[in-house]
């Protein structure tokens, strides 16, 4: 049973078009990186599957993603999330509206399963991807959740997050 004064940990849901390359790397980032504090998931307008490729490029990081699984956005977890990022521009353009409880935010990349080339290539722009999702992910924990412009808010059943500056970045 949890202690009522406790606070549960800030959700952040990453969602992309197939659920497959980007959102689940972002969510095996999260949970490698900041796991003890904010907890993560992901999902897709679509489920593709989990991408061998991204799978194989994560764990090249030491982060293992091979467990998770492909699934489309489940609306009860969107409305308890603090936060839903879409990672490319279809997910941003057919992401369910959000209530004003929950700060959504767009992190465009590209899709690293479309690229073409030899398997060094693809796997490059896999890294490519993976590196810069890892960077904009650890840049956001620490600029918008760490520091004196982030005043954490109780609710009733979650920790939210008032942003006294609105400013997205990139």
């Amino acid at each position: 049973m949890t202690n009522q004064n406790e606070t549960k940990k800030p959700l952040i849901y990453f969602i992309c078009t197939g659920n497959s390359c980007r959102s689940q790397m972002a969510q095996g980032w999260g949970r490698h990186l900041f796991g003890d504090r904010i907890d993560f998931a992901s999902a897709g307008i679509e489920a593709h599957g989990l991408n061998p490729r991204a799978v194989q490029a994560m764990a090249e990081t030491g982060v293992d993603i091979s467990h998770h699984q492909s699934s489309l956005i489940d609306q009860d977890l969107l409305l308890q999330a603090d936060f839903a990022i879409t990672l490319c521009g279809d997910a941003n353009d057919r992401c369910p509206v959000t209530p004003p409880s929950v700060r959504r935010l767009h992190w465009g990349f590209e899709d690293p399963a479309r690229a073409t080339g030899s398997e060094e290539e693809i796997m490059g722009k896999f890294h490519e991807v993976r590196d810069a999702i890892r960077e904009r992910l650890v840049h956001f924990v620490q600029e918008e959740m760490e520091h004196e412009r982030v005043n954490s808010v109780r609710t009733s059943d979650s920790l939210r997050f008032s942003l006294t500056d609105e400013k997205e970045g990139y």
